[in-house]
């Protein structure tokens, strides 16, 4: 069997690490397979969409490597489709939706409802007050087709509803969570046609699954209670319904789900903070999978290789965003320098850290001095205002103003300046063979070399690596500051 998965996300605006997360594993289960991987926007709540989310959305999953083998895709900017299986808009798919609720009303497995939104509200109030499931009471179920159609030829207002079965026990098997039974008494008798003509989730998700040979439903948990409704219209149509596995909601670190009013939870911001894509998608591969080699760092082809769907964990998982941090921080150190000097350069340009006529050795000294602190590439832009930090001698904490009373300092500055101005320039060679100079000639060491000499150009005592502090503002910039310092310590 030819494994086909799909993921559908509504055009509401961003995409959502949740999404993400959902997009990922439907990619790596067809691909482990062999299979095809398809995405499908399902527009048909129109009061929510956003201009300009599906081109983001296919942005951020692209960034991601998350790439579909059928369904819309961006060709010179503008949205096109591929694959034989669409339109893969749902909008674009009303006719077909009418041709299969029209057949269900034939045979009695769907009916009008002319309930207006004032009685469906009283209906809930009371069901909630007397400790019932809230859902439809089938009120219109018994009106005669006839009887539907004069109400409708007269103007008024109605939904289209499946018809459950009285009492009967839904059983499937959930990939993850093995036998889910769920009997009709607790199923609502669900819209499946909205009063604008439009379908709602449950119908056209069926007919759309079905029409693209969808055969792996992978989605989020907040659907397996609808699941029985969707294999009852399967069912109704004749047809076979797919596999199902309904993976674990996303957590934030109160163990609570990850809202977008109080997380970060916009792919796109992790993006525009400089999170790598092989990064995020390590980390939330792992977010309610587990490994079965227990590795914490795993490339896209490692995750194919070695995905299956029966290895997700039914309990939440929770996204940290420390060890996100982690996994980021591993892949940056495993670039080069002229990687990353590509990759945080527009952190630093948009900042007026750096222009276009700053040296690529500066650039490389930069990229030296911050990569080891980095976590993500904004992180590069405090980073790096940090090296040019420039002493304030009359503001130093006490601390600082102890380590600058040491009666050696006079000789360390006077000869790291006689020593510079024979330079030409200052490389982080040229800095580190001149403390070891003095530490020779003077017997000037450890803390004694190092914390004066970083005070007296940053005004700070711990930091980056000094010798690349010194190369990065250059020759005639130390110069001066230790001249500066001199005449202070005078």
């Amino acid at each position: 069997m030819n494994i086909r998965t799909r993921f559908a996300p509504s055009p509401t605006g961003f995409l959502h690490i949740g999404g993400l997360r959902t997009a990922l594993y439907c990619y790596l289960w067809a691909k482990h397979n062999d299979g095809d991987y398809l995405l499908r926007i399902e527009d048909t709540d129109r009061t929510r969409y956003v201009e300009g989310s599906v081109e983001n959305l296919i942005n951020a999953l692209n960034f991601c490597g998350v790439k579909h083998d059928e369904g819309p895709m961006l060709k010179d900017g503008k949205v096109v489709e591929v694959g034989e299986k669409g339109p893969y808009f749902q909008s674009d798919r009303l006719d077909i939706y009418k041709k299969y609720i029209n057949k269900l009303l034939d045979e009695g497995k769907a009916y009008y409802c002319f309930c207006d939104k004032d009685r469906l509200e009283k209906l809930r109030e009371e069901q909630v007050k007397n400790k019932q499931t809230p859902k439809y009471d089938g009120k219109c179920k018994n009106l005669s087709r006839e009887e539907a159609e004069e109400k409708i030829k007269n103007g008024e207002s109605y939904v289209i509803r499946m018809a459950l079965p009285e009492d009967e026990d839904i059983t499937f098997e959930d990939e993850v969570r093995g036998k889910v039974t769920i009997n009709t008494k607790d199923v609502d008798e669900q819209v499946l046609i909205k009063a604008d003509g439009f379908p709602t989730y449950h119908f056209a998700v069926v007919v759309d699954d079905h029409l693209m040979d969808v055969n792996y439903v992978i989605r989020g948990e907040e659907w397996l209670v609808s699941t029985p409704k969707h294999i009852i219209l399967y069912n109704y149509l004749g047809w076979k319904p797919p596999k199902f596995a309904h993976l674990p909601t996303v957590l934030n670190k109160n163990k609570k789900k990850l809202s977008k009013r109080h997380d970060s939870v916009a792919v796109e911001d992790f993006i525009q903070k400089g999170y790598l894509p092989e990064a995020l998608i390590n980390y939330i591969a792992l977010l309610g999978w587990s490994d079965p080699n227990d590795r914490e760092i795993l490339s896209m082809e490692e995750l194919i290789k070695d995905f299956d769907i029966s290895r997700v964990t039914k309990a939440g998982a929770v996204f940290d965003t420390e060890k996100l941090n982690w996994v980021n921080a591993h892949y940056i150190k495993e670039k080069s320098n002229e990687e990353l000097i590509a990759l945080i350069k527009p952190y630093l340009l948009n900042e007026n850290l750096i222009d276009d006529s700053t040296p690529e050795e500066i650039l490389i000294y930069i990229i030296e001095a911050i990569k080891d602190k980095l976590n993500y590439f904004e992180e590069s832009i405090e980073l790096t205002k940090e090296l040019f930090l420039k002493a304030d001698l009359n503001a130093l904490d006490d601390n600082a103003k102890e380590i600058m009373d040491m009666e050696t300092n006079e000789t360390l500055f006077s000869n790291l300046v006689s020593l510079f101005e024979k330079e030409d320039s200052l490389t982080p060679e040229i800095v580190g063979k001149s403390l070891k100079s003095i530490q020779k000639e003077f017997k000037i060491k450890g803390k004694a070399l190092y914390m004066p000499t970083r005070i007296a150009i940053s005004g700070i005592m711990h930091g980056a690596d000094l010798t690349y502090i010194l190369s990065i503002l250059g020759k005639d910039e130390v110069i001066s500051r230790l001249k500066t310092a001199i005449e202070f310590i005078k």
